[in-house]
């Protein structure tokens, strides 16, 4: 069954088209991500700008044609944490599902958190899986942490973290000064110690990072130009280059980001919290090393999309 799931986040739209069968991917058909910036303003705000659905609303024209010259048999659109927050978010959702014939939705924190561990461990023999793992999902609104093993999730935390979200909070300088690094990293480590139990914490013993932070960590460390999922999918990164990955950032400007081997020019904006928050989510968690993921809530929901009757 060929299944197409579009992903309208907060910084990024995405689409995936695979084949499903025998509830395994068996080809992903294609595969694209535009940043959007839908969560634009909504923290301050608490409404979507009616810019930034302008520019969901383009990218989704063209995914709408490449689905059905694809021939997909369903689709499904999820919705997360911008609509989630925004007072006009359901007004957008329906719009979604109107102009563009997607089967589409908000999804609770809980159900992203659910379909991301899902997608990051679908390749994994469940029978082998005796630990827990931590699944990482660091959106432009807020962020996932999944904990499961072979036999499923036994928690998940949606937080009020997020790349986007962070950035405009915190990061006021191009670039940031030492100050509002400081101040974004003791808020996100005060989120997650309230909200990720201590015994959970120390209970992981492998972390996975899935979404555009954690790929983008992979390719500018593998100098990928162009971008090679297949070369960022398993890499594995330590505590301690990420640090170094996160000073190097820090001190560019946007402009000087823009230009870093393995970034998406329009990742620079919000790269340096993105990867602030993966490492204090590590440093939470005490775990030295991350493996990064291309399979996260896209393969989750259309593993889920192709099962639904």
């Amino acid at each position: 069954m060929r299944v197409a799931v579009v992903d309208i986040g907060t910084n990024s739209t995405r689409l995936l088209v695979a084949d499903v069968q025998d509830g395994r991917v068996t080809q992903e058909v294609e595969r694209q991500s535009r940043v959007t910036r839908l969560g634009q303003g909504v923290d301050a705000t608490g409404a979507l700008a009616q810019e930034a659905m302008d520019r969901v609303f383009a990218v989704l024209r063209d995914y709408r044609r490449l689905i059905d010259a694809l021939e997909v048999e369903r689709t499904i659109a999820v919705l997360t944490s911008a609509a989630r927050d925004a007072s006009n978010g359901p007004e957008f959702t329906q719009s979604v599902r109107d102009r563009y014939g997607l089967d589409a939705r908000t999804i609770p924190g809980a159900e992203e958190a659910a379909l991301t561990f899902l997608g990051a461990t679908s390749e994994r023999d469940a029978t082998t899986t005796t630990t827990d793992i931590a699944v990482i999902d660091i959106g432009g609104g807020s962020t996932e942490v999944v904990v499961g093993r072979g036999d499923g999730v036994s928690f998940f935390v949606s937080m009020q973290i997020g790349v986007v979200r962070q950035t405009e909070r915190h990061l006021h300088t191009d670039p940031p000064k030492p100050d509002e690094l400081a101040a974004l990293a003791t808020e996100v480590e005060a989120i997650i110690e309230n909200e990720v139990p201590e015994d959970i914490r120390e209970g992981a013993t492998a972390a996975i990072a899935v979404a555009g932070t954690a790929t983008s960590a992979g390719a500018i460390e593998l100098a990928l130009d162009p971008y090679d999922p297949d070369r960022v999918h398993g890499h594995r990164m330590t505590l301690g280059r990420l640090e170094e990955l996160l000073a190097r950032l820090a001190q560019m400007a946007n402009e000087q980001r823009r230009e870093v081997v393995g970034l998406h020019p329009d990742r620079a904006p919000t790269i340096v919290a993105g990867v602030a928050v993966l490492v204090e989510v590590l440093r939470a968690f005490g775990l030295e090393e991350v493996e990064i993921s291309e399979h996260d809530v896209l393969r989750g929901a259309a593993l889920r999309r192709a099962a639904a009757h």
